[in-house]
């Protein structure tokens, strides 16, 4: 039987622990709950720590395809906007009204995935396009990044434009 690949559970146990640690430190330093939340972004939304997790119990993610993009950056979206919302009553007045409502997860957890699938598909056109024109791109250089980022925005700026009155 080969080894799985990925980090181990200990590894991955140990991560999380560690993690804990450092930002429980920081949240009783700063007398504040934030460091923690930052901290449970920072261990839940990394994508090779998703990726190593499904590893241990089975799952496998191909390369290459949209599957694995659409997991980890949905986590990340969600993760984002759970942040965001559990920080809205720390944020300035002017800012609240911007910040995701606490209440609707589901809703948080809709546009996650919108977004997720519009970034997914986007990781899919550039790595289809791009070689027949002859551009090299590195999935975690700063071109890609940039793109994805532009098209997840541009996604989040029509869900605002057909989702308002």
């Amino acid at each position: 039987m080969s080894a799985l690949p990925g980090r181990s559970t200990q590894d991955i146990l140990g991560d999380v622990i560690g993690y804990a640690v450092l930002f429980g430190i920081l949240a009783l330093l700063f007398q504040s709950r934030i460091p923690l939340y930052l901290g449970a972004f920072v261990v839940l939304t990394d994508g090779e720590r998703i990726e190593s997790a499904l590893a241990r119990i089975g799952i496998r993610l191909e390369p290459e395809t949209i599957g694995p993009d659409i997991i980890k950056r949905s986590a990340f979206w969600f993760g984002w906007f759970a942040l965001l919302a559990a920080l809205k009553g720390s944020v300035p007045d002017w800012l609240a009204p911007w910040m995701p409502p606490a209440e609707a997860w589901s809703f948080l957890a809709g546009v996650a995935l919108l977004l997720a699938i519009v970034e997914a598909f986007t990781a899919l056109a550039m790595r289809r396009a791009l070689p027949p024109l002859g551009l090299q791109i590195s999935p975690s250089g700063l071109a890609w990044t940039t793109i994805q980022f532009v098209t997840a925005v541009a996604a989040l700026a029509l869900l605002v434009l057909f989702g308002s009155p």
